[in-house]
């Protein structure tokens, strides 16, 4: 008995947009995706503690809204932050580094790659100069088209669109 064969149907392969995200890093986190569909979203997300809980818990918090994060988009593929070398106050330092912390654990046990960039770096890239000033970043990414709350949003768009140009959304 002779089976009759059917052709092979090649699957068209459709391109796959990476999804990445943005951080500025801290207490107000800014945050922006642009999502497998071309799609940028941004805002920003509190990671304060309150008086009745303990230090870790912002740390936690700020795990759990990245594993939300990863769920909603689908997926990321490569995580940008800002990468800060000097911070005026002691406290910022510890929220600062205990998010950081936390963010490249979290990378690290999702197998997504990460990267920090250099304040000066996505300011020049943004502003045109490399120590620009929140309202001349946030004035940058208005007449962008985009609509940030506050400079921490802001500075999240311009790291996310900084990786697309200069990196093509890869790490």
């Amino acid at each position: 008995m002779v089976l009759a064969t059917l052709p092979v149907l090649a699957a068209k392969a459709t391109p796959t947009i990476p999804s990445i995200l943005a951080l500025d890093l801290g207490t107000t986190t800014g945050w922006a995706v642009r999502t497998s569909r071309c799609r940028i979203v941004h805002g920003t997300a509190e990671f304060r503690h309150s008086r009745f809980e303990g230090g870790g818990m912002r740390y936690l918090r700020f795990g759990k809204w990245l594993d939300q994060t990863l769920e909603i988009t689908g997926g990321i593929d490569a995580v940008y932050f800002e990468e800060i070398r000097r911070h005026i106050g002691t406290d910022a330092s510890h929220v600062h580094g205990g998010l950081l912390a936390t963010l490249t654990s979290w990378c690290e046990a999702q197998s997504i790659p990460y990267s920090g960039v250099p304040v000066g770096t996505w300011k020049r890239y943004a502003c045109g100069k490399g120590n620009a000033g929140k309202d001349e970043v946030i004035a940058a990414m208005r007449e962008l088209g985009f609509k940030p709350a506050d400079h921490n949003e802001a500075d999240a768009i311009a790291i996310l669109l900084w990786a697309l140009e200069t990196n093509g959304g890869l790490a």
